[in-house]
Formats: structure tokens, sequence, C-alpha cells
């Protein structure tokens, strides 16, 4: 694994938000400071098609990256675009009963506006 790779999969590993490629590089030029956007990029890519990572795909926004490559869920606050996950058992074994056929895989992404969100709007 080259350096830049291992700072890259440490910043995720440590991470506990679900953080975009812009905030990964913002923390990864942190601790070298020659890293560049492409290469923080061409290594998220290569991590999360060896199953290293998990890239969140997330329509109209950047992707976010997750360290836990389990299946699991997430939650999306649509005003300040943060994303969690949230402790919703395996729905596969249900969607293939529902639907007749097996599930390759699935995503489920549930819109919200956050507790902090929430504060800030009722204010």
């Amino acid at each position: 694994m080259t350096q830049q790779r291992r700072i890259i999969f440490d910043v995720i590993q440590n991470s506990m938000r679900h953080m975009t490629a812009e905030q990964i590089y913002v923390e990864a030029k942190q601790i070298l400071p020659t890293i560049a956007m492409g290469t923080v990029y061409r290594n998220l890519g290569l991590m999360s098609d060896a199953g290293e990572i998990l890239r969140i795909e997330m329509p109209g926004q950047p992707d976010h990256f997750d360290k836990t490559v389990r299946p699991h869920h997430h939650c999306l606050c649509t005003y300040c675009g943060e994303v969690y996950d949230i402790p919703v058992p395996d729905l596969t074994e249900q969607l293939e009963a529902t639907i007749g056929s097996p599930v390759e895989s699935y995503d489920l992404t549930v819109r919200i506006m956050c507790d902090a969100c929430r504060k800030k709007n009722a204010q």
C-alpha cells in the first residue's frame, strides 16, 4: 500500500463521519501536504472497488465514503448534507420474498432533517 493510500485509508478509518472526497483530501493534506486531489479520487475508487471502504452515492450531492463495508443503511440530512448510519436490519430476505427474485444489492437512504438542523431552524 502506498503512503498516500495508507493516509487516505487512515483518514476514513479514524473519522466518525461519512466524508466526501474533498473532506478526505483536506484532512489528508494536513498529514501529507504534497498529496493531490486526483490521488485522493483515484485511491478512493481503488479502495471502494476492492471492498476496503464503501462508496455511498448521493444523487445531486458528492459521494460519501464509509469505513463500514458490511451492509447497512443511511440517513441523509437534506439541509446540511451529513450522512449517518441507521440501525435497521438487513432487508434482503424481505425484499426477495416480496419481489420473488434474488436481490444482488440495494441501497437505502432515508432523507431527514437532522437534530442540529431542526434546532437551528426552530430559533
